[in-house]
C-alpha cells in the first residue's frame, strides 16, 4: 500500500485516506472517498489474486500430504504435526513411474523414503509373492539403520511420489530437535517390529495366554 501511494499510482484522494488508514487517523478517514470517478480502471490489474492461486494450491496440497502421512496406521506414527513439517521442508521430493526402482538388493540407500502418493512392491529374497506399500509408509529403513545394503528390491507400482531423508540432513535435525529424533526412531522401532511379524508369520491356531490354566 505504502508503494502505491508512494508512486502517485493512485488519485489524491484515495492517497489522502489510504494515509489516514495507515497513520490511524480514523477522524478523517470518512473525510474523503476511497475511489472516485478518475481512478484508472487498471489501476490494480497487476495486482490480481489470481497470481496467488498457485501458492494457496501449493499449500493445500502440502496439507493434505501432512494429513495423509500423519493418518498411516503403518507409517512414521509417533511424529507430531510440527516433526512433518520439519522433516518435509528437508527433504527430497521424487517421482516416479511405474516398475521404476526406488530401492535395490544389496545397495545402500544412504536415507530412507517415505511414500507420499500411490503404492509400492517389496520383494523379498525368499518369497513368492511381493508387499504392497502405501502412503505414509516407509522404505529403506534397515539400511538406513545400519548403513549396510539394502534387504530387498522396492519398485513403484504405479504413479508414485516420495519424501528422500539423506542421512546427514535427518543427523542434523535430530541434533537440533532431539524429541523430533526420539519420535522419529521410535516410530522406526514400531515399523520394524511390525514387518518383521509379518515375514515370521503368525502361529498356526489361536494363540492362548500363558496365564490361562489347563483344565
Amino acid at each position: 500500500m505504502k508503494f502505491l501511494l508512494q508512486r502517485g499510482i493512485v488519485p489524491r484522494d484515495f492517497r489522502d485516506a489510504a494515509g489516514a488508514m495507515i497513520a490511524g487517523d480514523s477522524d478523517n478517514l470518512g473525510s474523503a472517498p476511497l475511489f472516485d470517478s478518475q481512478l484508472p480502471p487498471d489501476v490494480f490489474s497487476g495486482l490480481s489474486l489470481t497470481a496467488f492461486e498457485p501458492r494457496a494450491m501449493a499449500k493445500a496440497s502440502q496439507q493434505q500430504d501432512f494429513s495423509a502421512l500423519m493418518s498411516a496406521k503403518n507409517g512414521l506414527v509417533h511424529l507430531t504435526a510440527n516433526d512433518w513439517a520439519l522433516i518435509a521442508d528437508k527433504a527430497t521430493r521424487q517421482q516416479l513411474k511405474a516398475g521404476e526402482p526406488l530401492v535395490r538388493l544389496g545397495y545402500r540407500t544412504h536415507g530412507l523414503y517415505v511414500l507420499v502418493k500411490g503404492t509400492a512392491a517389496v520383494q523379498i529374497p525368499g518369497q513368492a509373492t511381493p508387499r504392497d506399500i502405501g502412503p505414509g509408509e516407509v522404505c529403506g529403513e534397515i539400511s538406513f539403520i545400519d548403513e549396510l545394503p539394502a534387504t530387498a528390491d522396492i519398485a513403484a507400482s504405479g504413479p508414485l511420489e516420495v519424501l528422500y531423508l539423506d542421512r546427514p540432513t535427518l543427523q542434523s535435525l535430530f541434533e537440533l530437535f532431539p524429541h523430533l529424533g526420539s519420535r522419529f526412531y521410535r516410530s522406526l522401532a514400531s515399523i520394524l517390529s511390525r514387518r518383521l511379524r509379518e515375514v515370521i508369520g503368525a502361529p498356526s491356531g489361536s494363540a492362548k495366554d500363558s496365564s490361562t490354566k489347563k483344565s
